[in-house]
């Protein structure tokens, strides 16, 4: 059986990303997380990340390039981030977070990232290092 796939977007904005803090479930909360969710059947990656991006933050987004690698989510599932561009909204927490933060380069580090976020957030960040308005696209 084929693991479930995870999309999570790293949104940046002006040189910033986006950073969301769990609550929920419990075992979460508090932690910080590259946003997104599960891709549902019928949907590819990149049309899973626009609709949670949309659900759990109230903005438009258009993916960009994936980070390489998927990381183990545990239960069957996997992890796959994607760069993504801010088109249009401000994000605010509607659904599994009660806060979020744009971080600079500088700020990455300042929150408490879920273990398996931690190497996507080094792709995201080494990303914007090489281009600090975000990858091209």
């Amino acid at each position: 059986m084929e693991d479930r796939v995870v999309v999570a977007g790293a949104l940046y904005d002006r040189g910033r990303l986006l950073a969301a803090r769990r609550s929920a479930p419990p075992e979460l909360a508090g932690r910080w997380e590259l946003p997104g969710g599960k891709v549902e059947p019928g949907e590819g990656p990149e049309e899973a990340l626009v609709r949670e991006l949309r659900e759990e933050l109230g903005v438009e987004t258009r993916p960009v390039e994936r980070i390489p690698g998927q990381w183990p989510l545990g239960r069957g599932h996997v992890l796959q981030v994607w760069t993504a561009r801010l088109l249009s909204g401000e994000p605010r927490p509607l659904e599994d977070h009660d806060e979020v933060r744009w971080l600079g380069l500088d700020e990455v580090h300042t929150v408490d990232w879920l273990d398996q976020d931690r190497p996507a957030v080094a792709g995201a960040v080494r990303l914007l290092r090489a281009a600090p308005e975000g990858p091209a696209g």
